[in-house]
This record gives structure tokens, C-alpha cells and sequence, in this order.
């Protein structure tokens, strides 16, 4: 076997860690986007998950979000749940925040602790998809081991 790229095996590293075996895989495409990885998976684009990062507009506390791929954040209604306005950081700032690149954002193994919730739609699926440190890599999990792993709150965020 290949060994993965140093970001994977990061990726790979935390979710033991957690708790969360996981198999990570090296697509010969970008999955850099939802619509991409379940083309390249042969999944539903709902089975994707988006790991979105925002911060407090006032706060500047970092949040992440862990989406359906069909799915469109609703930022008043998410700022009504955790009680102030949300702001979409650069790409440079997610990286500082994260340790990880726009496009291949895992859900845990992050620089710096984010306070993270889940779009209940990813829920109706057995196995969902996300990305695992790199915009070609890519794990799989049940839903409700990759919630319990990464200690995610279950909102709305449509």
C-alpha cells in the first residue's frame, strides 16, 4: 500500500484517535468539491459531507459545519441557534485554523478546536463521505459514529 499524504495520515492519526476507524483512499480525480467526490464515489451527492468553517462575528470563535452535499448553510438561522451573526473566514485563515486546505477540510483533526455540528439530513444515510486532508482523499463513516467521533451537535442548518 502507498502511504498517504501527510495531511491524510493526519486525518487517518485523529480519527483513531477518536475512536473512528477509518480506511482512507487517494482518488485519481479531485473530490475537491461535493458534486465531484460522489461522481468519483458513485454515491449521492447528499451522501458528501461539506466540513464548512465559519467564525462568530463577534465572538471569532471558530464553528464547523458538517453538511449534506445537497445542502445549503442557512447563516441567519445557524447564527439564531449559537446566538451570533457568522462570518465566512479566507482561505488562509481556514488553513490557520484548521491545519488543512479549502477543499479536502476533514471533520476532526484540526489545529485548533472547533465547535462542530451536523446537518441532521446526513443522518438518513449508512455510510457518508468526507474529505480527509487533501482535495483527492477522501474516508467513509457511518453517520452517527462520524457525529459521535467528532462531538457534534445535531441542528438544522437549512
Amino acid at each position: 500500500m502507498n502511504e498517504l499524504p501527510p495531511s491524510a495520515q493526519k486525518v487517518h492519526d485523529a480519527a483513531a484517535a477518536a475512536g473512528l476507524q477509518i480506511t482512507v483512499r487517494e482518488m485519481p480525480d479531485s473530490t475537491r468539491t461535493a458534486e465531484k467526490a460522489a461522481a468519483a464515489l458513485g454515491v449521492t451527492v447528499g451522501q458528501i459531507v461539506k466540513s464548512l468553517v465559519f467564525t462568530g462575528a463577534a465572538s471569532g470563535k471558530p464553528y464547523l459545519l458538517l453538511v449534506s452535499g445537497t445542502n445549503r448553510v442557512n447563516e441567519a438561522g445557524v447564527a439564531r441557534h449559537l446566538g451570533e451573526a457568522l462570518t465566512r473566514p479566507g482561505a488562509d485563515a481556514v488553513r490557520t485554523l484548521t491545519g488543512f486546505a479549502i477543499g479536502g477540510i476533514p471533520p476532526f483533526g484540526h489545529d485548533t478546536p472547533l465547535a462542530t455540528y451536523m446537518d441532521p439530513d446526513l443522518l438518513q444515510y449508512d455510510v457518508v463521505w468526507a474529505a480527509a486532508g487533501t482535495p483527492k482523499a477522501v474516508f467513509s463513516a457511518a453517520p452517527d459514529r462520524l457525529r459521535d467521533s467528532t462531538g457534534a451537535a445535531v441542528i438544522d442548518v437549512t
